[in-house]
Order: C-alpha cells, then structure tokens, then sequence
C-alpha cells in the first residue's frame, strides 16, 4: 500500500463540513487547519489534522512530501468547460476589441458556428491531441477535474466525436472529465431558420445514440430565444431526462429568456451563466434545489458588464457554483484562480465564498461531492499546494499560476519544478 504524508502545510484548507453543497454562512466556513498535515493511503485521504499530532504517526512506510509553509487546498472542479474543439477564434477577439459584438459576430455566421466548422473538419485524433495539450492548463492552475462540453459538433456523427474524444481524455488521464452531451448549443448552418427541425434531431437522433454508448452523464441546452427558447429547451431536456441523462441548462446568459425557470420545471442539476436572471427566476431556482454556475469569465472576455447576481443568490440560500466557462470564443481562459479574483472585484464574493464555489459545491453540482471537493478522511487525495502562504492570496495576486504542485489520487501530475 502507498502512503503519503504531506507536512508543513502554512494552511490546510479541507473544507470539512456537512455532507451537502454550502450555502449562505456555509461558504465562509473552510474548515482551515493552520500548521497542518495531511496524510493518504493508496491516492485517499487517510487523516487530516495539526501537524503536532500527526506526525507521531507516520512511519517508514509514508514518502514525505514537504508542502513548505505553503497552502495546501482540494483541487479546483472546474464544472462548465468546452475543452474540445478545433482552431480558435483570435480573429473575433480583435474584431470585439473594435466594437463589434458577440451577436454580430454570430449573425455573419461566425461564434459557435465558426468553431463548429473548424472541429467538424477535425479528426477524433487531432481534437484528442490538442485537448490532451490543453489539459495541462487546467492541472498548471490547480484543477484536478473538469465538467466537458460537446457542442461543436452540431451533427450526429461529429458530436459523437466529441464525447467520444472526452472519453478518451478521461482514460488517457490524468485531468478528470465529466462528460455533457450539448448538440443543443446552437443551429447548424445547414438548418437555419429550421430550429424546430434541428431539435427533433437532437432529440431523436443524438440522444439516443450518446444514451445507448453511454457517452454523456448530463445533456445541456444553450436557452435563448434566438437560439432554443424557453419551450425547446424543455422539450429537449425533457426527452434527455427520459434517456437517464442529468440536466443542465445554459441559462438567462444573453437575455431574461426564461431558461431559470426551465431549469426547475424539469429538475435540472445546475442552470448556469445567469446574467439576466431576476428574483422571481433565483426564487424558482431556490424552490427546485437548483444549483447556479456562475461564469464570471465570459462576461470579462466578451467585455460585458452584467454579471450574475452573486449575492442574491447567497442570500437566497442557493448553493453557488464558479466556473471558466472555458471556450475558444467567448472565455479562452482555463483559470479558476483568474475566476476566483473576478468574483471579488465584480460580484462581491469573498474570496472564502468563491473557494467554497469553486471546490466543494463544484463536485456536487457534478455529481462528486460524496469523494471529492474536501480534504476529509475517505475521500479522493485530490489536491494542490498552492505557493502563498494565506489561501485569499489566490484571488488577490492575478495573472500569476499560484500552484506550485498538483496531486491527483495522491499521486503529482504537475509540478512548477
């Protein structure tokens, strides 16, 4: 059996607490262990505690790992990605620098449907090998898992490329993916002014297929009503629910669409974006269990200014989620830490809220939380010494990768040396 004992850790920060996503004061509650130590046992966690009490405990059979007077943290879950496709958009981000829009872009046929060209094109080997050379950005920045898109595909055959492309990134390790099935991000070129036509694709054609491989765990929908309003959406989610898929819903991005209330009306795991969303659509959330994933990031790169009503939503007891929306077009960024300083400067989250975001309610709204997101006793020994020495330093120095090592199962699957 392999032992680990990782010792001198300025801040153990395990987020111990009760065996649910955290909510209003739950959130500033990390559970931080200062001096601490944490030791593991074939890639779980065995025991946390001071470091004065645990050391008479390692024997010979524990390698050392010292943390340095560093903070040592659960690894991020990063739980709203698109991390396969193929090219990028660098173009339309020069054209935003010079005052067009996002909608613009998208009416001349580029956005999502410029990169669903690109990956249509692609190989199932060429997308794998540029995600496998993306994952390392995500493991760089102190995060061990990922929720992963399709959705660039846009057809049977290229969406199920896709999802088996994640597939294949999940096997090939070490970066963890949770794989969502989103035929329904937009309408394909070839079915323009044909959305209705397009849904009954999705719904009949590509759900049972990704279904039938067991190719996906959630099936997601971008809910605009340019795009699939509020009646699609729950049509195709709906149909995705009878196919045994979770549900999670790109929602009240763009516009109050209505997507909130799709998402409690079919008992959705998580709406996320949520720039527009308002009271009564917080309320329906509240009342569902809803979890909101906030994505801080592409209102940033798409040089917006509404971002989700974060606070209303602690207030209203709603288990919040913070996440990259990592993508080549609206938020080429794959760093929490970058998410993390976002959501104090612009939606007045305190940096132990959005770690409490960005960690633990993350591996719920993923459907992990039960092994991962905290350091207690039993779970994954999943986690990160970040070089600081007060976890808040995180969000508070940007543009810098804080990790200094990170550990996946135990084993170090990055390091800054």
């Amino acid at each position: 059996m392999r032992a680990l004992a990782v010792v001198n850790c300025r801040q153990l920060v395990t987020l111990a607490g009760p065996a649910r996503p955290r909510v209003r004061e739950e959130l500033k509650q990390l559970a931080i262990v200062r001096d601490g130590a944490l030791l593991i046992r074939d890639g779980s966690i065995e025991q946390t505690g001071a470091r004065a009490d645990l050391e008479r405990k390692i024997g010979p059979e524990y390698d050392m790992v010292d943390a340095g007077g560093r903070v040592v943290m659960p690894g991020f879950v990063d739980a709203h990605t698109h991390p396969v496709f193929a090219g990028n958009r660098v173009d339309e981000y020069e054209q935003r620098a010079g005052g067009a829009t996002y909608e613009q872009i998208a009416a001349a046929g580029g956005g999502i449907r410029s990169t669903v060209r690109k990956t249509r094109a692609a190989s199932e080997d060429e997308l794998f090998d540029s995600a496998q050379r993306r994952s390392e950005w995500f493991l760089r920045t102190g995060t061990t898992m990922i929720e992963a898109k399709s959705g660039y595909g846009l057809s049977l055959e290229s969406e199920l490329k896709m999802l088996r492309t994640i597939r294949r990134l999940n096997e090939a390790g070490p970066l963890q993916y949770v794989p969502t099935f989103l035929g329904a991000h937009e309408v394909p070129d070839e079915y323009r002014g044909r959305t209705d036509e397009y849904a009954q694709i999705v719904m009949n054609e590509m759900l049972p297929k990704v279904a039938q491989e067991k190719l996906a765990e959630y099936c997601d929908v971008f809910c605009e009503p340019e795009i699939f309003d509020a009646s699609a959406a729950t049509r195709i989610l709906s149909a995705a629910r009878r196919w045994g898929l979770g549900i999670r819903i790109h929602a009240d991005q763009l516009s109050r669409s209505g997507g909130g209330e799709v998402a409690a009306a079919v008992g959705a795991t998580t709406a996320d974006h949520l720039e527009h969303i308002d009271e009564a659509g917080i309320q329906a959330l509240h009342s569902a269990g809803v979890q909101p994933v906030a994505l801080p990031g592409s209102v940033y790169a798409l040089g917006l200014k509404q971002f989700a009503p974060a606070r209303s939503m602690i207030d209203t007891g709603l288990a919040i989620v913070l996440a990259t929306d990592f993508n080549p077009g609206s938020s080429p960024t794959p760093s929490i830490p970058f998410v993390l300083s976002l959501a104090g400067t612009h939606m007045h989250m305190t940096p132990a809220e959005a770690v409490t975001a960005t960690t633990i309610n993350a591996a719920y709204s993923v459907g992990r939380g039960a092994r991962l997101g905290s350091l207690e006793p039993g779970k994954q020994a999943d986690f990160v010494i970040h070089d600081c020495e007060d976890y808040r330093e995180i969000a508070y120095f940007t543009g810098i990768e804080p990790a200094f090592e990170t550990y996946i199962r135990g084993e170090r699957v990055y390091s800054r040396q």
